[in-house]
């Protein structure tokens, strides 16, 4: 099984919506058995639900992900993930930085799926209004088909 973790600030937001639209992929297509999808966060306060913005985009995808509950990456298990995917650059200065042994698995998701130089980060939509939550869950959303299909098509990551 390919253990995947998403990682953001919060767990609140942007990295459930990428786990929970991945699962609901994954059994889409049928191959949910070959993957373990979870996330964290590296601000997360333990057990706090995903906002409500967050829970309706999200949901627009036909994705439910409110049981969710964040935890940070102390809870997470990230030591065993095969790939620790991070929102932005600086989640991913973050990981390195307190994993550094952990620094081979850790990529940006949309770097991972990206051809060109562009900007990679998925920026943080807390607090922000509900059509800004929408952008980003739509970024979220190609980029995890993206990666989907690299992945089964056994592409170098």
């Amino acid at each position: 099984m390919i253990s995947i973790i998403f990682v953001c600030s919060g767990n609140i937001c942007r990295s459930p919506m990428a786990h929970y639209y991945m699962q609901k992929r994954l059994s889409d297509l049928k191959i949910e058995k070959k993957y373990g999808i979870s996330s964290c966060g590296t601000e997360a306060n333990n057990g706090e639900s995903a906002t409500k913005y967050a829970l309706y985009t999200i949901s627009q995808y036909g994705v439910d992900m409110s049981k969710h509950r964040a935890k940070n990456t102390e809870n997470a298990n990230i030591e065993n993930a095969d790939y620790i995917i991070c929102m932005t650059k600086m989640h991913y200065n973050y990981v390195t930085r307190k994993y550094p042994k952990l620094e081979d698995k850790v990529y940006i998701l949309k770097e991972m799926v990206l051809n060109k130089e562009e900007y990679v980060d998925i920026d943080d939509p807390w607090g922000l209004d509900l059509q800004v939550y929408s952008g980003c869950a739509k970024e979220i959303v190609d980029s995890v088909d993206k990666l989907i299909i690299k992945l089964e098509a056994g592409e170098k990551i």
